[in-house]
């Protein structure tokens, strides 16, 4: 039976989210339509309400088709033509007019091959233009290796749900740039900074089917009372540019020939799966956090994570949610309020951002869990020692 239609999955959590998830994209893979077009058969509109569209013209059999354009689109739309994607918006909105001109112009004499990525509409919507055919959802090179949500799903569940890790989903969501799926392990757990401090070895995937990253595989390392997810060093990519990435030959290939090169990655995502859960991998993992217990904050905590926010090259609003989250992790039930603050510390509270972040966000945070559990003795001296 196929994994994606087996509605019976052991490593589903209680809030369905793994069905829920594989249901949407399946539904995506059923509305989505990709085509090859040249920027001089295209052209760029604004309704009337402002809501910007792309025409493409009729070409080989394929009749003429009207698609809303979302901001993932609009970005690479931008991008494509040279213009700065926050200029771009303000354009759209001021004179839009004159920005499809500028943008029609430069796809007449400047043209380039495009992928435009879509999905048919599921029904009429108030921001959707009248007679439109889809949501263009990509607009990407010729050259973009179309591995898609479906693709990885296929390849990494069934070595999900047979592997001796026990994972467990604990996450997974979808937004219009990425698709994530994020598990924890039942018994690859462990002692962490603190006594009852209980780890567990987690994996993430992540995919982009619009060119906004690449296919990724990650090991994550929860802490399991508040369920921060701390993202390791171990991390492997692979990019949407294919076997041709170094070539022109990748639009020149056969169906047959991009398959074959689909299969080569499924194999490759599923054996990471395989190796990042690996107990000796979490057990690494877990010897970092109990050493990071013996890096001692020496200076006022406000003022540490003011410094930390500059050393990670934070925002002042991200160095405050560090902040925010530095007091709910001193704040939860366990922690001793005579405890000192140390690298493991802020390690939670860097993570604990993650569980407020936005869809695209929550890796970012998780990330950077990592970097300070890994910092540098230099970087790390100028967190601890602040005056």
């Amino acid at each position: 039976m196929n994994v994606i239609e087996n509605n019976k999955h052991r490593i589903e959590n209680d809030k369905d989210t793994l069905s829920n998830l594989m249901r949407r994209v399946k539904g995506e893979s059923d509305r989505a339509r990709d085509f090859l077009a040249p920027t001089h058969d295209l052209q760029k509109g604004t309704t009337d309400d402002g809501l910007p569209y792309v025409v493409m013209e009729a070409s080989k059999g394929v009749p003429t088709q009207l698609f809303d354009i979302n901001e993932v689109a609009f970005g690479q739309i931008s991008s494509n033509a040279g213009i700065d994607v926050r200029t771009a918006r303000r354009l759209q909105e001021k004179v839009p007019t004159e920005f499809d001109s500028v943008i029609n112009a430069l796809w007449r004499k400047t043209p380039n091959v495009r992928m435009l990525r879509t999905h048919d509409n599921v029904g009429p919507s108030s921001k959707t233009v009248v007679g439109s055919n889809g949501k263009l959802r990509a607009f990407v090179s010729d050259k973009f290796k179309t591995f898609d949500n479906l693709h990885l799903l296929e390849a990494t569940l069934p070595q999900l749900m047979e592997s001796d890790a026990q994972w467990k989903v604990v996450s997974g969501d979808i937004s219009d740039r990425r698709m994530y799926l994020r598990l924890k392990s039942n018994v690859q757990t462990g002692e962490g900074a603190n006594v009852n401090d209980v780890m567990a070895n987690g994996i993430g995937l992540s995919n982009s089917e619009c060119g906004s990253g690449s296919v990724a595989v990650f090991q994550i390392a929860w802490t399991l009372a508040c369920l921060n997810g701390m993202q390791t060093q171990n991390k492997t990519r692979s990019s949407h540019i294919t076997s041709a990435r170094d070539s022109d030959d990748w639009g020149l290939l056969s169906g047959e020939a991009k398959d074959a090169d689909n299969k080569a990655l499924e194999l490759k995502v599923r054996d990471l799966v395989q190796a990042y859960a690996s107990r000796e991998n979490f057990d690494a993992v877990l010897e970092s956090m109990r050493l990071a217990k013996l890096d001692v904050i020496e200076g006022e905590k406000s003022e540490a994570v003011q410094s930390l926010g500059k050393v990670l090259q934070l925002t002042k609003k991200e160095t405050s949610n560090v902040l925010e989250g530095l007091l709910n992790t001193i704040g939860q039930a366990g922690y001793s309020s005579g405890s000192p603050v140390t690298r493991a510390t802020l390690v939670n509270a860097v993570t604990n951002v993650a569980n407020s972040a936005d869809i695209d966000d929550v890796d970012l945070w998780q990330s950077r869990g990592g970097q300070v559990l890994n910092l540098n003795r230099n970087d790390w001296a100028r967190v601890a020692m602040v005056a």
